[in-house]
């Protein structure tokens, strides 16, 4: 019986723990090493899953628990600041119409689902453990790990996330560059009524939104212009974010009331990031936000990670030549599909920043939106 190919993933975000468990099933033997001592200590208030995401939730076998974890809708309502609705406009089923156009859900308990796939997997995890080095030939990669322990395998899949450290090692130059907006974030109860996304625009914000998370829980965002991260000390998060979100009406009222724990607001801003000519050195390849990120106003940062986590793990068990040949036709077929949302998240961004008011926001977001319902 053959030894079976040996692989490393680097980080257990979405797009880690997605190719870990696609591999683990084919066969291959896979160690996950996670920065993190905790692996779900920062996963965050809130995510909007879109239908290409669901559509790989599903490839993965954890569906049925998404669907019970989370709250699906299919609309998303235009409000005015005071929370006048003026649109309800129909999401495009970007995973088929089999699948939920959206589904939304509390962070940690995507991380949850998919961190019991990945133990059920079988995989080799190791928390706490970075890569400290490593050492390509002609047939594979030697990593020493800062545990102090050395490893072969025939493939690393770098998945560390927007400030990847493997990207820099293997001498991709590629920075994320912010976009000039900034999100402030936070979970509370969900009030009556809310089924669905409301997106009010104007106001002392660009963007006011919130999305469904459970049958009890939403996550809500305020986008203003990014500010120099040192002069909001984390201490002032509820009042910086109560502050912006005082000026709107409707359900924000009583969103509002729950915005009181400056530990429980996360402040983010939006970057911008695509590796261009290829996503791999040697037998060292990137994934998710390692090789792109974009901001989240198409919703589509974990959708894009976990896509590339499923084509990486179709084309290496489909083939016996681990070669630049592959690694190429991965980057392909990728950053045609990413490069589109990538530069469409952030166009939408920069009409706001630049006042524009007759932009073709609905025709974008439709155009990007349909091209996603073809499987990636």
């Amino acid at each position: 019986m053959s030894t079976p190919r040996t692989v490393l993933v680097i980080g257990g975000g979405a797009a880690g723990n997605a190719a870990t468990i696609l591999l683990r099933r084919a066969g291959l033997a896979v160690d996950l090493i996670e920065a993190k001592d905790d692996w779900n200590a920062t996963a965050g208030s809130g995510i909007t899953l879109q239908g290409n995401a669901l559509r790989v939730l599903r490839e993965l076998g954890v569906w049925e628990r998404i669907k019970d974890s989370g709250f699906g809708f299919g609309s998303v309502g235009i409000t005015t600041p005071d929370g006048t609705v003026l649109h309800e406009a129909r999401d495009i089923r970007t995973g088929g119409d089999d699948l939920p156009a959206t589904v939304g859900m509390q962070r940690p308990q995507l991380q949850r689902i998919l961190i019991d796939a990945v133990r059920a997997s079988g995989a080799s995890v190791r928390l706490g453990t970075r890569a400290e080095s490593l050492e390509q030939d002609g047939d594979g990669v030697t990593v020493r790990l800062t545990d102090g322990t050395e490893g072969r395998y025939d493939l690393v899949i770098a998945a560390d996330g927007l400030g990847s450290a493997t990207r820099a090692a293997i001498g991709i130059t590629t920075k994320p560059e912010p976009t000039g907006m900034a999100i402030w974030r936070v979970a509370t109860p969900r009030p009556t009524g809310v089924t669905r996304t409301d997106l009010a625009y104007g106001g002392p914000a660009y963007i006011a939104g919130y999305c469904p998370t459970s049958d009890t829980t939403i996550y809500a965002y305020v986008v203003e212009a990014n500010r120099d991260r040192a002069s909001i000390p984390p201490e002032t998060y509820a009042d910086e974010m109560r502050r912006l979100a005082s000026a709107y009406g409707g359900c924000w009222p009583e969103i509002t009331e729950h915005i009181t724990d400056p530990t429980k607001v996360n402040y983010t801003w939006f970057d911008r990031l695509l590796v261009e000519g290829s996503w791999h050195r040697g037998r060292v390849v990137l994934i998710g936000d390692a090789a792109h990120c974009c901001p989240p106003t198409l919703a589509q940062g974990a959708a894009l990670s976990l896509e590339d986590a499923w084509v990486l793990a179709q084309l290496l068990t489909a083939s016996e030549d681990w070669d630049d040949a592959l690694f190429q036709a991965y980057y392909e077929r990728r950053i045609a599909r990413v490069r589109p949302v990538v530069e469409a998240s952030v166009q939408i961004g920069q009409w706001q920043l630049d006042g524009v008011r007759d932009a073709d926001l609905p025709g974008l977001m439709g155009r990007t939106m349909t091209m996603l319902r073809e499987l990636p």
